[in-house]
């Protein structure tokens, strides 16, 4: 399996217009966080986990060529604005993407990308389908998916665990039900927004906490605010099997 961080950071991330912070200032290629996404591949699928609204910078950068299926793990802009750039796979591929989200998200996407779903639709329009998911395990490109469900304030998203792979994003609270869900996961990709208390989402802290808990081989941060700080300075208080994730970073399992 090899797990892609193409996003880590978020619409309050870097860089921010008119911010003059050091993170924003920085020349660390680390400190440049486009919303966040992952691609994993596995079992010789192309899976990708939201659609951010930098999809088609990310998609570059990696050179991917091939996608088998996207999964949503909630409906917020930041994680579905770029499904319009699923068309470059269309045209590639020849054939619909499928597209896996709880009914929730797929009725969303249906209102803001109306064209998508016409009953006549204008040649060159993006061509899914789609397939509502509930808190049970789904096959999406043959591939066997756990959805985990957490809260983003009280909003109820998707993490997705795939093998020994964990993905959590835009969470501050989870059950124990669905802890026990993601235990032995070797490695885990978790949200962590920044220092300070947040509505929505673990702050370092509370994500350091809920590592202790899980007790994965490895953990990578995401979702991260510029209000975290510098990457380099970050990283040297956290502990030997948490590490700051980054834009382009790959994770061999």
């Amino acid at each position: 399996m090899l797990i892609t961080l193409l996003g880590t950071g978020t619409s309050s991330g870097v860089p921010m217009i008119g911010c003059e912070c050091a993170v924003c200032r920085s020349v660390d290629f680390r400190d440049k966080r486009l919303r966040t996404s992952v691609h994993v591949q596995v079992g010789g699928k192309s899976l990708l986990i939201d659609t951010g609204p930098d999809l088609r910078q990310q998609v570059l950068r990696m050179g991917l060529t091939h996608l088998d299926a996207v999964l949503f793990t909630h409906e917020h802009k930041d994680h579905t604005a770029g499904l319009d750039e699923v068309r470059a796979f269309n045209f590639r591929q020849g054939e619909e993407i499928p597209v896996f989200g709880r009914a929730s998200v797929l009725e969303q996407l249906r209102r803001e990308f109306a064209y998508v779903f016409a009953d006549f639709k204008y040649p060159g329009t993006p061509r899914i389908s789609t397939h509502a998911i509930t808190n049970e395990p789904f096959e999406a490109a043959g591939i066997s998916i756990v959805p985990v469900e957490v809260w983003h304030h009280k909003l109820p998203v998707f993490g997705f665990r795939i093998g020994d792979f964990s993905y959590l994003t835009d969470l501050n609270a989870i059950s124990d039900d669905e802890l026990a869900k993601v235990r032995g996961t070797r490695i885990l990709v978790l949200d962590a927004l920044r220092r300070e208390p947040h509505l929505s989402h673990f702050t370092l802290q509370q994500a350091l906490d809920l590592v202790e808990r899980i007790g994965p081989e490895r953990t990578y941060l995401t979702h991260i605010s510029h209000q975290m700080g510098l990457h380099r300075e970050v990283e040297l208080e956290l502990p030997p099997n948490v590490r700051l994730g980054y834009d382009g970073l790959q994770i061999r399992l």
